[in-house]
């Protein structure tokens, strides 16, 4: 993890741009590969670990990774799950997969490309265990980039601030529409800048998502289900 959290920092300095706040490879580690790592317990009890998971291995797609958080650092804790980190800025996919051919990493893949042009790749679309995404949107846009990539019976988990039951409630419409189920919202063992709790919000995929969804590339956000 302090590898991956040096890596973060250097790459501040050079031709990544800025990809997080940190200015320190302590500041990355304490607040982003811990707030990404908060997510594990949760991640945990939907997939199981070790001897639970050695049946087949758990997929678990993230959406718009940008630096590689959430998915690095899960991807390091937990090497017998398969991990696609997705992201649509060719930039953030180069220092991906540099960063995961540095780490060593064998059980990762990154893909350029937009979400909703993903989605509709047959060989992607539902074939995930769970997939996730961190505060890249606000849920009722995020579920259509999400919901359609989780196979029925698995789950979309995404990071947000504690005080999200008001936009969970917004995004009840989207979701059912894609196929999924009630939000279950879970505080976990992490801090947001301005000291709020941190939450993952769990939606279970209950039946398959319609064929028309996702929708092109920008409808998503410009008009939300």
């Amino acid at each position: 993890m302090e590898k991956f959290a040096r890596i973060l920092i250097a790459a501040n300095k050079g031709e990544y741009g800025t990809l997080t706040g940190a200015t320190s490879a302590r500041e990355a580690l304490e607040d982003h590969v811990s707030d990404a790592l908060a997510l594990l317990p949760t991640f945990d009890a939907l997939l199981g670990t070790g001897a639970e998971a050695s049946d087949a291995a758990r997929r678990v797609c993230d959406v718009g990774s940008g630096a590689g958080l959430p998915g690095v650092p899960l991807a390091i804790a937990r090497p017998e799950w398969r991990f696609t980190l997705l992201d649509s800025l060719k930039k953030r996919t180069t220092f991906l997969e540099r960063t995961v051919a540095e780490l060593g990493l064998t059980n990762v893949d990154v893909v350029w490309a937009r979400a909703e042009d993903f989605g509709r790749d047959e060989a992607r679309r539902e074939s995930y265990d769970v997939v996730t995404a961190r505060a890249v949107a606000e849920l009722r846009v995020l579920a259509e980039f999400c919901v359609p990539l989780v196979r029925v019976g698995g789950h979309w988990v995404s990071a947000k601030n504690a005080d999200v039951e008001a936009e969970a409630e917004d995004a009840t419409r989207a979701v059912e529409t894609l196929g999924g189920g009630a939000p279950l919202v879970r505080v976990v063992d992490a801090f947001a800048p301005d000291g709020s709790a941190r939450t993952a919000v769990i939606y279970e995929k209950l039946k398959p998502t319609p064929d028309k969804y996702p929708r092109r590339a920008g409808m998503a956000k410009k008009r939300p289900l």
